[in-house]
């Protein structure tokens, strides 16, 4: 009896090993591939230490249509005087030996995990594979798609949208005594930590999908706590952003929350009616 409990843990430990080992595997594939244009990944991402932003004439054409309709707000939330980040070349400065390598080499590993994803979804739904029904096995090909785009969908976004109002903001803070000096190991860490964030929320709908197919979570579990998920969203963004942008960081996030309930209700799992027929007695 104690054979039988635990053979069928040892399987499953066993094939998790596999999987990992192919994971790992194709990472290093990935992140070989992802080498060749790691540098340009790195200008991509120094961008806007220029101090430009897409939201500057977005934030300078709204501020005057405040000023000519509501006056006193404009005067009262002193619009006028918010702090203009100059426009100008900056760059990233290092301070140990190796370490513009290394940082490469994180910039490497990172493009090189995006790159190799459908392998990694595949992976996952291999192993998960044996809990689910025949008809579900077949969408493989949809999950590993959906899931893929959805990580590449998130970390696009935070790259062109929200990565530059969030520098833009920390430049904000340049005064005739306080000048920037970003260490480029601390400025590439904090980007690939936020990149690897947005792709997990954008995967939000993909995990409510599985967790609702498994039973674990219903769109009413979900519904109920729209506000507690309000909040979260909203303290993120504030804490990242000012008044204006912090909408361009809150609407994603709780948007994701939202479509999460509504994936839960469409595909979720079905309860079996209960019928009143009672069982005849022999």
């Amino acid at each position: 009896m104690v054979e039988e409990k635990v053979l069928p843990f040892m399987e499953h430990l066993v094939e998790l090993r596999k999987r990992l080992i192919v994971c790992v595997f194709a990472i290093v594939v990935g992140m070989g591939v992802a080498w060749n244009f790691s540098t340009d990944l790195l200008k991509f991402v120094e961008q806007p230490l220029t101090g430009k932003t897409y939201l500057s004439d977005i934030k300078k054409s709204l501020y005057e249509k405040v000023k000519q309709s509501y006056p006193e707000a404009y005067q009262r939330m002193k619009l006028g005087e918010e702090h203009q980040v100059a426009e100008k070349p900056r760059m990233l400065n290092y301070s140990a030996p190796l370490e513009p390598f290394f940082v490469q080499c994180k910039i490497s590993m990172l493009a090189g995990l995006v790159i190799v994803l459908p392998v990694l979804f595949h992976q996952f739904w291999l192993f998960v594979a044996p809990g689910l029904t025949r008809k579900e096995r077949r969408l493989v090909v949809p999950f590993v798609t959906t899931a893929t785009l959805a990580f590449c969908a998130g970390a696009m976004f935070f790259l062109i949208i929200i990565w530059p109002v969030i520098i833009n903001f920390s430049l904000s803070y340049e005064a005739s005594g306080l000048q920037s000096w970003y260490n480029i190991s601390a400025y590439i860490n904090f980007c690939l930590r936020l990149i690897l964030m947005f792709g997990l929320i954008f995967e939000l709908p993909i995990l409510a999908l599985l967790l609702a197919r498994f039973g674990i979570v219903n769109y009413r579990m979900l519904a109920t706590r729209r506000k507690y998920a309000l909040l979260v969203s909203s303290i993120v963004a504030a804490f990242h952003a000012d008044l204006v942008t912090m909408f361009v960081i809150m609407i994603p996030l709780y948007l994701m929350y939202e479509i999460s309930i509504w994936v839960a209700l469409l595909f979720g799992k079905k309860k079996v009616p209960k019928t009143d027929v009672e069982p005849v007695e022999a």
